[in-house]
């Protein structure tokens, strides 16, 4: 239990305990909850700031839920590793929803979050009320998982603290000028964990199993057909400008199959997006808003 979220565990399908956090607003609201679902290797502490700021919104305060997908933070690591696919991970969102007696949110999908979010579209397009993609969509850029795929294999342990976010700041410096020092930090500790005082990264080492294999000189399968599927609900997509996952002319594709989608380039960041910086976490209540008038 924390001041400022409470911890939920749960059963997933198969029985693997997984994890959540809760973030409730200081009074009883009708606005529907927000669900945020992080990348590849990330867990719920990335959405902690942005759920303190829309939890607590002044006009639109919500419900916020984060969840920490199996194998990674506080879920248990799944012994089959072929389980860390988006179809068994969107089977534990869905489980993750009926043990907190959430029938119909907002979701909000970083990185593989957005795969997460196609398959929620396809198996239970019920739940969805209102999509926000942050830098993903149906289509991804073969050489950006490559990249992704390489840094992670190469990673190492830093020593403390101080050297967790050095290396992360070595890495994805170029990518993301707008960055200051505390975002650095704050981005280390949502990486890794400290394991009886030795920092280690904060999922299963054969997580990265599921890279193996991957031909990156191909085109990678798309989820244009799942996406199809969101075209009556409200969109929004944040693309960092400096990205290698979600190419320019995905965006517009998305928009061309979807007029009415809204759109947030990100100046000074890569993949993906801080969604607690800036003026996203304003722009994310307003769209947030809207979904409610138009559920109501």
């Amino acid at each position: 239990m924390s001041e400022t979220f409470t911890e939920v565990f749960y059963d997933a399908p198969d029985k693997l305990t997984l994890y959540g956090r809760v973030y409730q607003p200081a009074s009883e609201t009708e606005n529907l909850p927000l669900i945020c679902l992080p990348g590849l290797t990330r867990n719920s502490r990335d959405f902690h700031e942005l759920a303190l700021i829309l939890a607590n919104h002044p006009a639109t305060p919500r419900k916020v839920v984060t969840f920490d997908y199996r194998g990674r933070g506080q879920s248990a690591y799944d012994h089959e590793w072929q389980n860390y696919n988006i179809r068994v991970e969107a089977g534990d969102i869905l489980a993750g929803l009926k043990a907190l007696n959430i029938d119909q949110a907002i979701f909000l999908g970083t990185s593989r979050g957005g795969f997460i979010i196609h398959v929620l579209a396809a198996v239970a397009p019920q739940v969805l009320k209102g999509v926000i993609f942050n830098d993903i969509g149906p289509e991804i850029v073969s050489d950006g998982l490559r990249q992704i795929s390489d840094y992670l294999s190469k990673s190492k342990n830093p020593a403390d603290w101080q050297h967790a976010t050095a290396l992360q700041k070595a890495v994805h410096g170029k990518a993301f000028p707008a960055l200051g020092d505390a975002d650095w930090d704050r981005f280390a500790r949502a990486i890794y964990r400290d394991d009886n005082g030795k920092i280690r990264s904060d999922y299963d080492p054969n997580l990265l199993k599921t890279l193996e294999g991957i031909d990156f000189s191909v085109k990678l399968p798309d989820l244009w057909a799942q996406f199809e599927l969101m075209k009556d609900l409200p969109l929004l997509v944040i693309r960092g400008e400096n990205t290698t996952l979600l190419a320019q002319e995905t965006v517009d594709d998305m928009m061309r199959r979807h007029p009415a989608l809204q759109f947030i380039n990100v100046g000074g960041q890569g993949h993906a997006p801080f969604l607690e910086t800036g003026q996203l976490p304003q722009l994310i209540a307003a769209f947030l808003a809207g979904v409610d008038l138009r559920a109501d």
